[in-house]
């Protein structure tokens, strides 16, 4: 997927079809380990649990480059999949405490 734009934590991406999808930018970060910079985005569909889709790639944050290449190592994974957790839990604690 190459990334078109990113006005007000938007992306728009096109797919394998050639079609435009609009995508919500969730966060992003920088591994200072590997001098990757992460963008973590949703297309606000969910799988046949319910759950929300979520998507991650490594991007240029400079701009120079706005190709968004895919995340291949085990241990990048690993690492989104803990900050996603963490978050997750934080806004279940929250609720926690409005409700």
């Amino acid at each position: 997927m190459k990334e078109e734009s990113k006005p007000n934590n938007v992306l728009t991406l096109v797919n394998e079809k050639g079609e435009e999808v609009t995508c919500d930018v969730l966060f992003t970060f920088d591994n200072d380990k590997n001098k990757q910079s992460y963008i973590v985005y949703t297309d606000n569909t969910t799988d046949e649990d319910g759950s929300t889709k979520v998507y991650a790639s490594i991007y240029d944050p400079s701009g120079k480059d706005n190709t968004l290449k895919p995340i291949e190592s085990e241990e990048e994974w690993a690492l989104i999949e803990n900050i996603l957790s963490s978050i997750q839990e934080k806004v279940d604690a929250e609720e926690s405490e409005n409700n």
